[in-house]
């Protein structure tokens, strides 16, 4: 899984490194590219292809979480995760599946993140990407209201 996590805060992006070379090591199925902005994110995404964004919503280089989210979500087809402790996290996510993105339907409150469990458990982070992606089979946008005939 090729997972584009944005994150302009320096701790957790090196924690996030530790994380993803142990998975590395332990040849868990974890290719994780970080981005410190949402500019360098969409740089990123214009040049390669994600299954997963986990995008935090506190970036520098954009203050609205809508905007955030909107921007990101119109440049492919992957699954968007919001991980932030901004406090409007939730309802970033609830305005965004309401207009249909792609988009985990939960934020996570990204100081619950068991960072020291994903560097001595590389299995758990992929487990954590895995449980942001749609069900196997499940469509990937399930709030769309549906046409009359």
């Amino acid at each position: 899984m090729k997972v584009l996590w944005v994150e302009d805060h320096e701790p957790v992006r090196d924690m996030l490194a530790i994380a993803a070379d142990k998975a590395a090591r332990a040849r868990v199925q974890v290719d994780l590219v970080m981005a410190p902005t949402l500019m360098a994110a969409e740089m990123r995404l214009r040049l390669e292809r994600f299954d997963l964004v986990v995008l935090d919503l506190g970036l520098p280089d954009s203050m609205d979480p809508d905007m955030t989210i909107a921007r990101v979500a119109n440049m492919g087809k992957y699954r968007i995760a919001v991980v932030s402790s901004m406090e409007s996290r939730d309802q970033a996510v609830a305005s965004a599946v309401r207009c249909g993105a792609n988009i985990h339907p939960q934020a996570v409150f990204k100081a619950n993140l068991p960072f020291n469990r994903f560097i001595q458990r590389p299995e758990s982070f992929e487990d954590f990407f895995m449980e942001l992606m749609p069900a196997a089979g499940a469509p990937a946008i399930t709030n769309r209201p549906a046409r009359a005939a």
